[in-house]
């Protein structure tokens, strides 16, 4: 089995690695401006996508220009979200880069799209795929690909601890090479309920000194996450921009989230936005919260109410996810400004920042991998992954971190 790392290594971002010139795991692309691509255009036979993030699934409408009409298999709710994420990114490209793909090619996806049930053995490109259940976000899957001598498991995006949302990756099936994520690797999460109580503590306390509290959270998986966390503490808020879509979708499919009454019960409580700019600034001069795309403060309607609370130090913004090196939220943390719809603007408001990662830690990604100690293991998907690996070798692992485009034969 050969397999060759298009992107995702040595970043977060742009996942995408084809397995013997016929098997496309994840297409996705690199949050930026401009936003930056799988290193290669690959002619798969199928498709399969862990789920449904931008740098995993992003670039998967590109596929299916020409003639070209691969299968794409995914779970329900990824199928759903790619949907939105690519006429988002059509909407919002609006001339600052070519865009890769077209409308056309969006509408493609529905085509051939091929969804399973988590556990649900198929075969795709004449391997036998099996999707389990990564605790990432609703929908999210390890995905394992057997060709009848090696069993791959790319485990994609995980988590091994529960959140409000989704519950742990739990699924451990027999694997002889793991392409393993690093996001977290240098990092040990904070106990998630002290978390939440900071968290809610500064909301409380902030809306308590009549400040505004500006929750920008990525629209998949945060922006739900942030309405159970505030729900259960009897906060009420605001909801803006496609994680209202995105929460209205997930409610269809229940049986990807933990507690889907939970979800329901807590979209009733909150109050989501219809109108455009005019109201979004009478919200933003009020005394609440407001959880809004985007997460990384690159668009969305934060753009409206972030320069409306930036120049009074009683409001706040609380980042809530993890900011990509150039992004503004990460500038806003480092820098205390940001660049915010084209001008660089200093921000009087409070700047905090909250781990509510839906990835596995340094423990956590050690646990899962003391499962797969006699096979090789490939890392991928974070900012050193080297490093990682080096760290796995130390400890008796067969682990190497492959370089931007390599193909690794295993």
């Amino acid at each position: 089995m050969k397999l060759q790392f298009l992107g995702g290594v040595g970043e977060v971002g742009r996942s995408a690695i084809l397995v013997d010139d016929s098997l496309l795991l994840d297409y996705g692309m690199l949050t930026g401006n401009p936003p930056q691509f799988p290193v290669s255009s690959p002619d798969p036979d199928a498709v399969v996508v862990s789920h449904g993030h931008l740098d995993h699934v992003g670039m998967v409408p590109a596929l299916l220009s020409g003639d070209r009409r691969p299968p794409i298999h995914w779970t329900p709710p990824t199928a759903e979200l790619a949907g939105t994420l690519a006429r988002d990114t059509l909407k919002l490209q609006g001339g600052r880069y070519d865009c890769p793909f077209t409308e056309t090619h969006v509408r493609r996806m529905t085509q051939v799209s091929e969804p399973h049930g988590y556990g649900e053995a198929f075969e795709a490109a004449g391997y036998e795929v099996t999707l389990y259940d990564a605790g990432h976000i609703p929908g999210s899957a390890h995905v394992l690909v057997d060709d009848g001598e090696t069993r791959l498991l790319y485990t994609a995006d995980f988590h091994t601890d529960d959140q409000r949302i989704v519950g742990a990756s739990t699924d451990r099936p027999d694997a002889d090479v793991v392409v393993c994520e690093s996001t977290y690797a240098d990092v040990e999460h904070e106990d998630r309920a002290a978390v939440e109580e900071r968290f809610v503590e500064s909301v409380r306390g902030t809306i308590w000194e009549g400040g505004t509290v500006v929750v920008p959270a990525f629209a998949i998986g945060r922006t739900q996450e942030m309405l159970l966390v505030l729900d259960a503490h009897d906060v009420e808020c605001y909801v803006d921009g496609m994680g209202k879509g995105v929460t209205k979708m997930l409610l269809r499919h229940p049986e990807f989230v933990r507690d889907g009454e939970a979800l329901r019960r807590a979209k009733s409580h909150a109050r989501f936005v219809t109108g455009r700019n005019g109201q979004r600034r009478r919200i933003a001069s009020q005394n609440t919260a407001i959880v809004t795309t985007s997460g990384m403060l690159s668009g969305g309607p934060a753009m409206t109410y972030v320069p409306e609370i930036s120049g009074d130090p009683t409001n706040k913004i609380t980042l809530t996810g993890y900011q990509v090196e150039g992004t503004p939220g990460r500038d806003l943390i480092e820098r205390g400004r940001a660049e915010i719809d084209g001008r660089t603007m200093p921000v009087a408001a409070r700047a905090e920042m909250y781990d509510f990662s839906a990835h596995a830690d340094r423990e956590g990604l050690r646990a899962f991998l003391r499962e797969y100690e006699g096979a090789e293991v490939l890392v991928n998907h974070g900012d050193d992954c080297a490093g990682f690996a080096e760290t796995l070798r130390a400890d008796g692992f067969d682990a190497r971190a492959p370089e931007l485009g390599e193909t690794v034969e295993v």
